[in-house]
C-alpha cells in the first residue's frame, strides 16, 4: 500500500535566513518518504486554509498561529500530522519555557509579561548584569524579537516596541554563561547531531546527558522532530535554553532527511493499525 502525504513547508515569515534550508530538510524529507514507498504534494503553511488538503497523512513544518490552528482542526478529524500542531504551539517561547520549568528540566529563569502592561520591569526579576528579551511565540521573524539587554530602561523600551508591533507577550530569561551548542535529533531513533555555536571556554560536558535532556525535553512537548540550544557551563553543568519544533537541520540534512523520513513513516504505518478505528485512504 503506498501512503498519501501531504507536506506543509514552512512560511518565509517564520523562517528568517533559513528558508532555503528549510525548504531542501522538507523536500528531501519528502523524497525519502518516496523511497519507502509513499506519496507526497507539498502545500504552503500560507495556503492549507483555503486548500483542501484530501491526503490523511501530513508532515508539517508550519509555525504561524493560522495555520496551526487549521492543522488542530485537521488533527481533530483524525488526520495523522508530525510534528503534531499542539507539539508546535508548545515551542512558542511562553510556553515552552513553563513547561520545561515545570517538568524540572534545567532551562534559565524566566518571567512570561504582557508587552501593553504599564508595569516596569526589571532585569533583576530573572538575572543580573543583562537578561534576554524573546517574543513569546513563535522564535524568531526579527532579528530584534530575540535580543540582548543591558538595563532597566533598555529592556522596557523593547517591550514598548513588541508592543508597538502587535506581539502580545514577551519572555524576560536569565542570561547563563558558559559554551553554547545547537544539536539536532530524531526522537526514539541514534540520530543526534551537535556542534559548538560559541566556545570560549570549552567546558568539559557528558555528552549522553545532553542527549538524556534533549529528548526529555523534546518528550514534554511531543516533539518527534526537533532540535534545540544548550550551555554548558564550569563544572559541565547543561542548561537547555531552546527547543525548536523541526528546525533546518542545515549541516546534516541528508543523513537527518532519511532517520525523518522514516520516524515519519513507521509512525504513519502505526496509525493505519487495526486498533485505529479511522479508515485512511491508501
Amino acid at each position: 500500500m503506498r501512503l498519501q502525504f501531504a507536506g506543509i513547508r514552512r512560511s518565509s515569515n517564520y523562517s528568517p535566513n533559513h528558508f532555503t534550508n528549510d525548504g531542501l530538510i522538507l523536500l528531501k524529507t519528502a523524497q525519502e518518504l518516496m523511497k519507502l514507498g509513499a506519496n507526497f504534494k507539498i502545500y504552503d503553511e500560507t495556503e492549507i486554509d483555503t486548500a483542501k488538503i484530501s491526503e490523511d497523512f501530513i508532515f508539517s513544518m508550519a509555525q504561524g498561529k493560522r495555520a496551526l490552528k487549521k492543522l488542530i482542526e485537521l488533527e481533530a478529524e483524525g488526520k495523522f500530522i508530525i510534528n503534531s500542531p499542539r507539539s508546535s504551539l508548545s515551542c512558542y517561547r511562553a510556553n515552552m519555557a513553563m513547561q520545561l520549568i515545570n517538568a524540572g528540566i534545567k532551562f534559565p529563569a524566566s518571567k512570561i509579561v504582557k508587552t501593553d502592561s504599564f508595569g516596569y520591569h526589571k532585569i533583576a526579576d530573572v538575572g543580573k548584569e543583562m537578561i534576554w528579551l524573546k517574543r513569546g511565540d513563535v522564535h524568531a521573524v526579527h532579528r530584534e524579537d530575540v535580543s540582548l539587554v543591558y538595563s532597566d530602561e533598555e529592556l522596557n523600551i523593547v517591550l514598548k516596541e513588541f508592543a508597538h508591533r502587535g506581539i502580545e507577550e514577551a519572555v524576560l530569561q536569565e542570561h547563563i554563561c558558559g559554551d553554547v551548542i545547537k544539536f539536532y535529533s530524531v526522537r526514539d531513533t541514534e540520530f543526534f547531531y551537535w556542534y559548538y555555536l560559541d566556545k570560549k571556554n570549552d567546558y568539559h560536558f557528558d555528552l549522553e546527558q545532553l542527549k538524556k535532556l534533549a529528548q526529555h525535553s523534546a518528550n514534554v512537548l511531543g516533539l518527534l522532530i526537533y532540535g534545540g540550544d544548550a550551555v554548558v557551563s564550569e563544572g559541565g553543568v547543561i542548561t537547555i535554553i531552546d527547543i525548536n519544533d523541526w528546525p533546518s537541520f542545515a549541516p546534516i540534512k541528508n543523513e537527518a532527511s532519511k532517520y525523518i523520513a522514516e520516524s515519519i513513516y513507521t509512525e504513519a504505518m502505526k496509525f493505519c493499525e487495526p486498533a485505529n478505528k479511522m479508515e485512511v485512504k491508501l
